[in-house]
């Protein structure tokens, strides 16, 4: 198997996981925190896709879905290129507020789409190619891959505790 194929693997795994944490959830139930300082389901897909759609768009040098289509008014947000989730303060948790899961699941897969439209046509030489030398050792393309499905893989397995958690 080639790394592409791989990651198409892997990557393909995440838009099913997230639609099955957020299916059949209004947006009271999206936005229902588990406790005081922690993060919705809502916030956790749509930070995940926010993420996948960031940094990814970064290595391919291209714009972000975010900012070039009209999803961030289906979240109640502004179209901010800088507004991913991390940092993110109480207050500005409870401001994502998608309006169903049908906004995070078109959203996450408009996203995985470009995703795997563009790990087609990588080589495997493309893998090595550094995109990050703020890191010691430098970030190659392949490393940044894995991370982003990593943090994605964990936040749908958040979203998915948390749905448990509140009973949904």
């Amino acid at each position: 198997m080639d790394t592409s194929a791989l990651l198409l693997e892997l990557y393909g795994r995440i838009p099913p996981l997230a639609a099955a944490a957020v299916r059949g959830l209004d947006t009271e139930q999206l936005c229902r925190l588990p406790a005081p300082g922690t993060n919705p389901i809502g916030w956790l897909v749509w930070h995940m896709g926010r993420i996948q759609d960031d940094h990814l768009a970064g290595v391919m040098d291209t714009g972000q879905l975010w900012v070039e289509g009209d999803w961030a008014a289906g979240f109640g947000l502004e179209p901010d290129p800088d507004n991913d989730g991390f940092g993110h303060t109480p207050a500005d948790v409870a401001s994502v507020r998608p309006s169903g899961p049908d906004v995070l699941t078109a959203y996450l897969k408009a996203v995985a789409h470009r995703t795997d439209d563009w790990l087609r046509s990588l080589q495997e030489e493309d893998f090595n190619r550094v995109v990050d030398r703020r890191w010691n050792p430098p970030v190659t393309l392949g490393v940044r891959l894995v991370s982003v499905a990593d943090d994605g893989l964990q936040h749908c397995g958040q979203a998915a505790y948390v749905r448990g958690l509140l009973g949904f």
